[in-house]
């Protein structure tokens, strides 16, 4: 595993491994300001429900050491939490900072002590988040059998959370049991998350896994090569639909014609049981250049128009069960949901 989220203490920044370059390259981007944290967020530098949240938390932090408070600290805090409308991780991390801020006041007379109780909390969420992970591959360890081929969509590992990973948890732990598990991870166009950030994870850890287009999902599917699909989540609706990365819907699809068991794995923070199904997630559009470029390189003919929608939502009827911090959830969702968020 990878620590990529890195408060420094003595320069007072946030350092970000940066995902937009790996795997060929490991650099770090320096946040010192709200506004790093931002651009950090909207360009990908660092990706993932909840490692979203636990930067933002880092975030408000930055704000409140670069003199913020009162108006202009709520200002900061919200411009942060609207910096990617998908996840909820990221309002929810905003919204527990604030109730720090509460509690010491919007003017104290201590900066110091604002700042420290700030830093105490996103601390917390970090440590948290690393905890939740591992209580999630725990639990999901169980689902797997000796032998199986996985396959991923996206990044949920480590890279997307505060450590050990959601879907590449549950993958972990069934190593660390004694497990043979292989991986295969798609592509995950366009910001191919699954060919460069799964395949840098899993290599690291030496666990065996190959990267395989997008598009051959039902041919692997077809001819019997995959046993168990794990994926991620960045939001989950009360009855539990989940928002997931761009793919993740037709995956699930193809999983129920072949019979193939399609489990989520998220901790229950990603749940939102204010929006009673999908339909009231917000489905986040990113620039169009992530699907007509790649690097410098134009792919598609110039003027052309593109979809580039960066999630969808896949309806909890094709979920076999959901795996979280707090145990296996199998349907009927809404009532399984509402028990463990209770």
């Amino acid at each position: 595993m990878v620590a990529h989220i890195f408060f420094d203490h003595d320069d007072k920044c946030l350092r970000l491994l940066d995902q937009r370059r790996l795997p060929l390259e490991e650099a770090w981007v320096v946040c010192r300001t709200p506004e790093d944290i931002v651009s950090a967020l909207q360009t990908m530098v660092v990706r993932g429900a909840p490692a979203i949240g636990v930067t933002a938390a880092w975030g408000c932090v930055l704000a409140a050491l670069r003199g913020g408070s009162g108006d202009a600290l709520e200002v900061a805090f919200e411009r942060i939490a609207a910096a990617r409308p998908t996840a909820v991780n990221l309002r929810l991390a905003v919204e527990r900072m604030r109730r720090v801020r509460n509690t010491v006041g919007q003017h104290p007379a201590d900066p110091a002590a604002l700042q420290g109780r700030l830093m105490d909390e996103a601390a917390a969420m970090q440590a948290e988040d690393a905890a939740a992970c591992e209580r999630i591959g725990r639990f999901g360890a169980q689902l797997l059998e000796n032998g199986d081929t996985v396959l991923t969509h996206c990044n949920a590992g480590a890279l997307a959370t505060a450590g050990y990973g959601t879907a590449l948890g549950v993958v972990r732990a069934a190593v660390d049991r004694g497990k043979r598990i292989t991986v295969i991870a798609d592509e995950t166009r366009p910001f191919l998350q699954g060919a460069r950030l799964t395949a840098w994870e899993l290599a690291r850890d030496n666990i065996p896994v190959r990267v395989a287009c997008d598009n051959a999902c039902a041919l692997l599917m077809a001819k019997g090569l995959v046993q168990r699909i794990v994926v991620g989540a960045d939001r989950i609706a009360a009855n539990g639909d989940t928002a997931n990365k761009i793919g993740t819907f037709g995956v699930a699809v193809l999983a129920r014609y072949f019979n193939i068991p399609f489990y989520v794995a998220a901790p229950l923070t990603t749940f939102d049981p204010s929006l009673p199904d999908g339909g009231g997630i917000p489905i986040e559009e990113r620039p169009v250049r992530e699907v007509t470029h790649i690097g410098a390189q134009q792919l598609t003919p110039a003027n052309v128009p593109v979809y580039n929608f960066a999630f969808d939502v896949t309806p909890a009827t094709l979920i076999s069960a959901i795996i979280t911090d707090a145990g296996v959830l199998r349907p009927p969702f809404a009532a399984a949901i509402a028990g463990a968020l209770a």
